[in-house]
């Protein structure tokens, strides 16, 4: 008993065209052996494509419909036997994108292609970043040919429509496969599927429409930009192919160590070091910043490790207009050697301060019972 095709393809008897040839598509995708080397598989898709074949077409489906079975018998499309050759072209539609041809109603390939971005690197100083700065940079990239201005053709000439394909791009095919002949659709090698033909390639650009060349372009640094952070340029990159867009320009950024200062973020770390006495006494200093020179005050008592603040005198927010702060770590240098009179002052200054006699303390330790070291000698000549 014949296949009722309204059943084979999973529509209902009223369906319209785009519906069945939906339908059609879907069972195609499953069934092809192309995609499904099952032999099961392959019977249900003459079955698919006899039903498709029947009621694609407004006469054979209306005399299928006035007779209820295949008024076509076995000699069309289900056994071949009556020598026919369907038109795969719908089906091939389906797997055109999977074979790498183009299908039908595709049209030729555009020469015109985009240009592939570009990736350098920058190395900036610490206060190219702190307020913004302008950089000059020099890059060999693809630019647009200036004899031919991207069209690929010698000046005063142009394309031709190919005459192999007629201009689609793509030339038929006929070949044999496990459901009988299939017509393909395969890109024109005359044209390389572009559809038109250079006669003139331009003598500068060899016909690609772009050439190499060193470039100069001004950079703008946006304040705050740290390393590792990159900045796009858009339209900067390579030139497309005949006449294409470009492609972007990437700049990565590594920003070099300063010799006073330490970036935290925004923020801008420096180390001072001062003498006990200031430490003690309090003083004033002056440091170099980005905005010129600061007067910084240390407070009398300053210990070491304080931090001083510095407000709004680090680096530029990335986005926004605020600023970071300047910390200044104190460090205090003891001095390693002290005069006599050194000495006694201090000594007098902790009597003052009702601290233990240090030199003392250290006299004794160094005379009583011969010294430490002299206990020490004492033990290795009992050994």
């Amino acid at each position: 008993m014949n296949d009722d095709f309204y059943e084979t393809l999973g529509v209902s008897k009223d369906a319209s065209a785009d519906e069945i040839k939906k339908a059609y598509r879907k069972k195609a995708r499953k069934l092809h052996p192309d995609v499904n080397p099952d032999p099961a598989a392959a019977d249900q898709m003459k079955k698919v494509s006899q039903a498709y074949e029947t009621l694609s077409n407004p006469e054979k489906r209306r005399m299928y419909d006035m007779g209820g079975q295949n008024p076509f018998g076995g000699g069309g499309f289900g056994g071949f036997g009556g020598g026919a050759t369907f038109d795969f072209s719908d089906l091939f539609d389906v797997f055109a994108g999977a074979s790498g041809m183009s299908g039908r109603g595709r049209g030729p390939i555009p020469r015109e292609r985009r240009g592939n971005d570009i990736l350098r690197r920058m190395t900036l100083e610490l206060d190219d970043v702190v307020f913004g700065s302008e950089k000059e940079l020099t890059f060999a990239t693809a630019v647009t040919c200036n004899r031919c201005h991207g069209n690929c053709c010698e000046p005063g000439t142009g394309t031709k429509k190919c005459t192999v394909c007629s201009g689609s791009g793509h030339v038929q095919r006929t070949v044999n496969s496990l459901l009988g002949q299939m017509v393909q659709l395969a890109p024109c090698s005359a044209c390389q599927g572009h559809g038109t033909i250079i006669e003139n390639p331009c003598s500068e650009c060899q016909g690609h429409g772009r050439v190499q060349e060193e470039r100069t372009i001004t950079l703008r640094v946006p304040a705050g930009i740290d390393t590792g952070r990159r900045i796009q340029l858009r339209g900067e990159g390579e030139a497309g192919e005949a006449g294409g867009p470009a492609g972007d320009l990437f700049v990565e950024v590594r920003v070099k160590e300063h010799e006073i200062f330490h970036r935290e973020g925004n923020d801008l770390l420096a180390r001072l070091t001062i003498s006990m006495i200031a430490a003690a006494l309090g003083t004033k200093a002056t440091l170099t910043t980005f905005d010129g020179e600061r007067e910084v005050e240390i407070k009398a008592g300053t210990q070491p490790g304080d931090v001083i603040r510095l407000r709004d005198l680090g680096v530029t927010a990335l986005r926004g207009d605020s600023r970071g702060d300047i910390l200044i770590e104190v460090g205090v240098e003891i001095p390693k050697k002290l005069s006599g009179a050194e000495k006694d002052l201090l000594a007098k200054f902790g009597e003052m301060r009702n601290e233990p006699d240090l030199r003392s303390a250290a006299k004794n330790a160094q005379h009583s019972d011969g010294g430490v070291f002299a206990k020490l000698r004492e033990k290795f000549r009992d050994l």
